[in-house]
């Protein structure tokens, strides 16, 4: 498969974001993202849960050396803005997004990148995949419905979890990247 971001960096995250950006994942529209994150994890041999919702939790072992750290939860949501130019014939619910290098930018042709937050879980599952990267033990948490008011983390259960920390992953897309904490 040809990438766009061939020969740029970080090009483990930014493989992944070209893999998520060939999977409609829209509002409501998550089953397909969700089901690949799920099997991502599977195949790396990582325990990995799935709801109703379509929400995922993987759960990846500390590396040697960080066993004795408290676990880390890292949260991104797989939903993404829907936008198109009016002329644009692109069909969200089925069509892959079509990216390109414009002016040294990584943009989408006629829509909305879904850079949020398909940066923040494409820099989780680069991280899931890493073996050279100390890390404690990792909770990465993917939300459905973000964009429509928080909807797959307001049906999280929390017996999903052992973390007592959390970096939130939401990414805007634009020339700056948010990362925020909750307790």
């Amino acid at each position: 498969m040809d990438y766009v971001t061939k020969g740029l960096e970080p090009a483990d995250a930014l493989r992944y974001f070209e893999e998520l950006s060939r999977i409609p994942r829209g509002s409501r529209n998550e089953a397909a993202v969700a089901q690949y994150i799920y099997d991502l994890a599977k195949g790396l041999g990582l325990e990995a849960y799935k709801d109703e919702a379509n929400n995922v939790v993987v759960k990846k072992p500390a590396s040697p050396g960080c066993e004795d750290k408290p676990p880390l939860m890292l949260q991104g949501h797989t939903d993404m803005v829907c936008v198109k130019l009016p002329d644009c014939g692109h069909d969200f619910e089925k069509d892959p997004l079509k990216l390109e290098i414009r002016d040294g930018q990584l943009t989408a042709v006629g829509t909305t990148l879904g850079a949020d937050d398909g940066v923040g879980v494409a820099m989780m599952l680069a991280l899931l995949e890493a073996d050279q990267k100390p890390h404690p033990p990792l909770e990465c948490v993917f939300t459905v419905m973000e964009e429509i008011g928080l909807n797959g983390a307001q049906g999280l259960k929390k017996d999903y979890f052992t973390a007592k920390r959390m970096i939130n992953m939401d990414c805007g897309g634009e020339d700056k990247t948010v990362v925020s904490t909750a307790g």
